[in-house]
């Protein structure tokens, strides 16, 4: 009879506990779902300015997300309104005040001395990137036309041996620096490349001559978006090179 008695409690704790159960696996709960996320806050170009000097900066020709997906938006505002504008800053610093500051950019590259290192990755941090943005545009790539193409096959012998050629100037260069195509001292087209900041007008450089298109391969231009794979960031760039500028860049070298 004890037995009984003992037995209705735990069964009625074990109904108590399944009934428990069956209302926890069947309540509705109501959780909130995932907000969408907020698209990051970008910068316009033409708020970026720099210090009062002799150098100002170079006007963007579009907007920092019109590149994409060759270039995003982050990696763009970052090098416009960081690096380059770091550049600029310190550039007329180093000149203010000196006979330098009244000079042309190519004249300050000119001129320099090659073991001021703060002139000199300053100026061609300055000249590289304002001529960088002028190689690119949306809606571009393609070929070059008119005299340039003609000058292209003249002197690489083919418009496919030119990319061959640039892309893997640009790939070995090794560690930061620059891909560029110049006109040389002969007045023929040449590809070629420059550690850090150096660019071929300066004094010191190995293949001397005026540039008419450079793509920067500092790990800044294109981490973000590439990070090891430099070679699809070489890639891209072929997707949005401003063939138009080029065009007129070797125009106002040949006058």
């Amino acid at each position: 009879m004890k037995k009984k008695f003992f037995l209705i409690p735990v069964l009625l704790l074990l109904t108590s506990l399944i009934s428990c159960n069956k209302k926890k696996f069947t309540e509705v709960v109501d959780v909130p779902l995932p907000v969408v996320e907020e698209k990051m806050s970008m910068g316009i170009p033409d708020d970026v300015k720099a210090n009062e000097g002799s150098f100002q900066l170079e006007k963007l020709p579009f907007a920092y997300d019109a590149l994409a997906p060759n270039i995003s938006a982050t990696t763009m505002e970052n090098h416009y309104s960081k690096h380059y504008l770091t550049y600029t800053n310190n550039l007329n610093k180093a000149i203010l005040g000196t006979p330098l500051e009244n000079l042309t950019i190519e004249e300050v590259l000119a001129k320099l001395d090659p073991n001021n290192a703060t002139l000199r990755n300053n100026a061609g941090g300055y000249y590289n990137h304002s001529l960088y943005w002028k190689c690119m545009a949306p809606k571009a790539g393609g070929e070059p036309t008119n005299a340039l193409a003609e000058a292209i096959t003249r002197d690489f012998g083919s418009f496919e041996n030119f990319t061959t050629l640039f892309k893997d100037e640009a790939t070995k260069q090794f560690g930061s620096g620059w891909a560029w195509l110049i006109i040389n001292k002969f007045g023929k087209l040449q590809v070629t490349s420059t550690p850090n900041q150096d660019n071929p007008l300066m004094q010191n450089a190995d293949v001397p001559g005026t540039p008419i298109l450079g793509l920067d391969v500092w790990e800044h231009a294109y981490y973000l978006d590439y990070q090891y794979r430099r070679k699809n960031y070489i890639d891209s760039f072929f997707n949005i090179i401003n063939w138009k500028k080029i065009g007129e860049n070797f125009d106002a070298v040949k006058k």
